[in-house]
């Protein structure tokens, strides 16, 4: 029933000159507002998804998961340096040495450039410890199988990578267990130790080489006991706090 009268005093005034906007103003702010604001309104919000999308898939294209990308191309082309010639080439394992420094290097910079850009993605969790754990695996399975190194050393290592990345995975309901600075000199004195036996190094460098690696294997199990040991506390406290949310519920 407002809608005439609205009209009618809005051509009145209309004719009348200032009041036109007075008169009018309200009504037609009012009515444009209950017809035409949930018709924007959804479109804004259907066209804000859809951007939102398009960013989000534009984001997997982002340098620190290219650098992931390479580090995980990187692989095949490192094993096949490796085995080149039956694998005691020089000149290869120079070569093999390269495309190892190159993973190693890219590894330092993707997780710091995502975290400081807002480049962090789903892709890159999950394809990171991947990309780092297949490089440094195809390294000591290359250099075992070429009797540059014992089993046992890879088997520690290995081993360790991957049941700390697996207890990472059961204990994620309690919270994230994070990096510590022994787990990242851990990798440290591992990237020198292996890529310190990719080369031929000959003398008191086939030497030093082999301390070294025997300090990577000493911070691989100290650390990798440490992060047992955090879990083992996040999960005994995320028990501990669902059983103290679940007391304050029921009373």
């Amino acid at each position: 029933m407002t809608g005439v009268p609205a009209s009618a005093a809005g051509g009145a005034s209309g004719a009348n000159g200032a009041p036109a906007s007075a008169a009018s103003g309200p009504a037609s702010g009012a009515v444009s507002g209950a017809v035409s604001g949930p018709q924007n309104g959804g479109k804004t919000a259907r066209g804000g998804k859809i951007a939102a999308a398009a960013v989000n898939q534009a984001s997997v294209w982002n340098v620190a998961n290219l650098l992931t990308m390479l580090r995980l191309v990187l692989v095949p082309g490192f094993v096949a340096l490796m085995l080149a010639d039956d694998g005691y080439d020089p000149a290869w394992r120079s070569l093999a040495w390269a495309a190892f420094a190159i993973a190693m290097i890219t590894d330092l910079f993707d997780g710091h450039l995502a975290r400081t850009y807002n480049l962090v993605t789903d892709f890159g969790k999950i394809a990171d410890p991947i990309a780092d754990k297949a490089i440094m695996g195809a390294a000591l399975i290359c250099l075992s199988a070429l009797g540059d190194l014992p089993w046992w050393v890879t088997g520690v290592i290995l081993g360790r990578e991957l049941g700390i990345t697996l207890l990472r995975f059961l204990v994620i309901r309690y919270g994230v267990i994070p990096a510590s600075r022994g787990g990242k000199l851990k990798t440290l004195t591992q990237g020198v130790a292996v890529g310190m036996y990719i080369l031929a190094l000959t003398g008191w460098l086939a030497t030093a080489r082999f301390w070294v690696m025997a300090v990577a294997v000493v911070l691989t199990v100290v650390t990798g006991l440490d992060y047992v040991r955090q879990a083992i506390v996040l999960r005994r406290q995320g028990i501990a706090e669902r059983k103290a949310a679940s007391a304050e519920t029921e009373a």
